[in-house]
């Protein structure tokens, strides 16, 4: 996205993201008009529509940023030069602190994803089915060398540990007895316990 500022320094298109995203969290996206974004940004109906198609268009970007940073830790984690139970244990962490980190976002999103076009539907299902697919690899790669046990299909270990991640939002508080990173340890080693020949 264009770098582009107003007022205080921050690039617009940041601007009515923060914004749409304490107004969905406050009031939920439907509930949410367009109108209540661009003056929460302290921007015009124009600059939304230059850098966003639609209201639509701002409950992807929620959800994708998030999605972008997780593809480009992930590939990282995948492409190192660690042996393979490192890389994912890895990766299975991280996908926890990142998700607790992003919390707001994610939930926001899980909540209101039924909004989204069939169009924008089918773009985040292949983000999310890419992102998938890299973490199965490694599973996979850990199941052919033998390092990991075959006995569970390498989906079904994927759709647990993810199963974990997105229900995070139902009982992860900030203010609770773990930090983030405590979590995704405990997640990371269930998953590779369960993995174990």
């Amino acid at each position: 996205m264009p770098r582009t500022t107003d007022g205080d320094g921050t690039p617009v298109p940041q601007r009515l993201l923060a914004a749409a995203t304490r107004l969905f969290a406050e009031r939920g996206y439907d509930r949410t008009s367009v109108q209540e974004i661009v003056e929460a940004a302290g921007v015009t109906k124009g600059a939304l529509y230059h850098y966003f198609g639609s209201k639509d268009d701002l409950l992807h970007e929620v959800y994708a940023r998030v999605l972008r940073i997780q593809q480009e830790r992930l590939d990282a984690f995948a492409g190192a030069d660690a042996p393979v139970e490192e890389r994912l244990r890895g990766a299975a962490a991280d996908v926890v602190v990142t998700t607790i980190d992003n919390l707001d976002d994610a939930m926001i999103f899980f909540r209101s994803m039924h909004h989204l076009s069939p169009e924008k539907n089918k773009q985040v299902r292949a983000e999310r089915r890419r992102y998938h697919e890299r973490f199965r690899a490694l599973v996979e790669e850990g199941q052919k060398t033998g390092v990991f046990s075959k006995a569970t299909p390498a989906d079904l270990v994927v759709d647990y540990h993810f199963g974990s991640v997105h229900h995070l939002s139902t009982w992860y508080r900030p203010d609770g007895p773990m930090s983030p990173q405590e979590v995704a340890d405990h997640l990371a080693d269930l998953l590779l316990r369960a993995l174990r020949p």
